[in-house]
């Protein structure tokens, strides 16, 4: 896989994330830990294309 197209996928990755954080944000009965997981998950994300980006 290049290096183009595994940060392609992996923005992907961050987008459909940030969508859930939004949508368990608004649902009734979502736990504060499971946002705080799946905001974590983002921001390793976020952070490896970062770093793949500036590396």
């Amino acid at each position: 896989m290049s290096l183009g197209s595994h940060l392609d996928e992996l923005k992907k990755k961050h987008e459909t994330l940030s969508e859930k954080v939004e949508v368990v944000q608004r649902a009734p009965g979502t736990s504060d830990a499971e946002i705080t997981e799946l905001k974590k998950q983002k921001l390793r994300l976020k952070e490896e294309i970062e770093r793949l980006t500036v590396g």
